[in-house]
């Protein structure tokens, strides 16, 4: 498994209570339906880069390689949002995953 990054490391041991909160509202509605892991984090990656948070494309990315997604897979998932977000964030999104990208390729970089 990758490495966390730092602030959600930090959330998680300052806010127990509510980070377990957040996680099973998350586990629970990934469960509520007939979506797989890897189509649920495609979708997740989506909303991200929707609302221009790099942490969470990032970890959506991550998410979906760890799912079983294809590097062509998640490109495509944010080139389809080009009609609907715009080229400047699908552009940025698009930078944001690169690393990630990078990284699942050479296993032997750290995350």
């Amino acid at each position: 498994m990758s490495k966390l990054p730092d602030q959600y490391l930090s959330i998680r041991r300052r806010f127990k209570k509510y980070f377990t909160a957040v996680n099973n509202l998350g586990k629970t509605v990934r469960e509520a339906g007939p979506l797989d892991e890897k189509v649920s984090q495609l979708i997740q990656l989506a909303g991200a880069a929707a609302v221009r948070s790099e942490g969470s494309v990032h970890s959506h990315a991550r998410r979906a390689l760890e799912a079983g997604a294809k590097p062509d897979e998640i490109y495509h998932t944010l080139l389809l949002l080009t009609s609907t977000i715009g080229f400047p964030a699908v552009s940025a999104s698009l930078s944001w995953i690169e690393d990630i990208i990078a990284m699942d390729s050479d296993p032997k970089k750290v995350r």
